[in-house]
């Protein structure tokens, strides 16, 4: 048997405890379609005035499509490679050109990351010092591809 002080005490806790992470839930910050738009008009204007074709990818924070676009002539291939460069950014937290580094000084291991792509292009989306999705380019060359990203995440700020 549960005794009324201490049912009220489980009680009071949870409701705390509810009350605690609905305020997270509230507070945190989010890739919206808005945004995700803005980061890939961006990204798209610095394509175009470099008459570069590419498929541009904005995730989530959870490694979903918030947006998507390929640019008429683009190579089939850079669209999934595009999003490819968005997980990996995503979920190591860092820019795809890191992997790209590291391979080239000789670090052959991080091919057996699972998702790490090592090619410039994808990179992280913050805000208040949190990821909270990324930006992945393709279908120029890798510096090509992180200009653009990098136009795009620029827009974020």
């Amino acid at each position: 048997m549960i005794r009324p002080a201490r049912l009220a005490f489980c009680v009071t806790a949870l409701v705390v405890a509810a009350g605690a992470a609905s305020a997270q839930l509230i507070e945190k910050k989010a890739v919206s379609l808005a945004a995700a738009k803005k980061v890939a008009a961006a990204a798209e204007a610095e394509a175009m005035r470099n008459k570069f074709t590419m498929s541009i990818a904005v995730i989530d924070d959870g490694g979903f499509v918030v947006y998507q676009e390929t640019i008429d002539e683009t190579q089939r291939g850079s669209v999934e490679t595009a999003l490819a460069k968005a997980r990996s950014a995503l979920f190591y937290k860092r820019p795809t050109k890191a992997f790209q580094d590291a391979l080239a000084g000789g670090r052959t291991a991080l091919l057996a990351l699972p998702g790490a792509i090592p090619i410039e292009g994808g990179i992280p989306l913050s805000a208040d010092d949190r990821v909270i999705g990324a930006i992945g380019v393709s279908g120029g060359t890798s510096a090509q591809d992180a200009q653009v990203a990098q136009a795009g995440a620029a827009a974020l700020q």
